[in-house]
């Protein structure tokens, strides 16, 4: 059974059930896109700023490592909307719908990575190095309790055993 067939309504048939998780992935793609986008366009103006110039090392390195999650993410949400126009009327949304998750799931991925990268860089500025690491290791954790683990119990433990798509 594919994961389409898993979740359906009685009233739709197979088209309209990939059509619908089709859109329901755009509008949380949306979401992800714009939130995303803005801070990316916040750390390219980072390196720009004359104190960034004369910050260490340590600084330049996360920096470095946030802004290509950034940019990575930023890629994978806009990935599905690429693939759709290359794909557009081959009538192949069946395929194309899990292959668009994944690459949502690994924009999530890297989302998590930039969300760190740039809380590193502004807690660097105003509290002790680790401690900063300390509370990014600690939202990283947040990040990864209620993004990943909580989903994941939830489909597990779920009485129908369905994935929820």
């Amino acid at each position: 059974m594919t994961d389409s067939e898993r979740y359906s309504r009685p009233d739709e048939d197979a088209g309209e059930r990939l059509d619908r998780q089709w859109n329901e992935l755009l509008q949380e793609l949306r979401l992800a896109q714009t939130g995303t986008q803005i801070l990316f366009a916040f750390l390219l103006s980072i390196a720009f700023q004359n104190r960034f110039q004369d910050a260490d090392a340590f600084t330049h390195g996360v920096y470095a490592v946030t802004l290509i999650a950034s940019a990575l993410a930023v890629g994978l949400f806009l990935a599905p909307v690429s693939f759709h126009r290359i794909v557009y009327r081959h009538k192949i949304r069946d395929r194309m719908l899990p292959v668009a998750n994944r690459m949502a799931i690994g924009g999530l991925v890297f989302l998590v990575l930039a969300m760190a990268g740039g809380v590193l860089l502004a807690l660097d500025v105003v509290l002790p190095r680790a401690i900063a690491i300390l509370i990014v290791v600690l939202v990283l954790l947040w990040f990864a309790v209620f993004w990943y683990a909580v989903p994941a119990w939830v489909r597990r433990t779920s009485a129908s055993g369905e994935s929820g798509r």
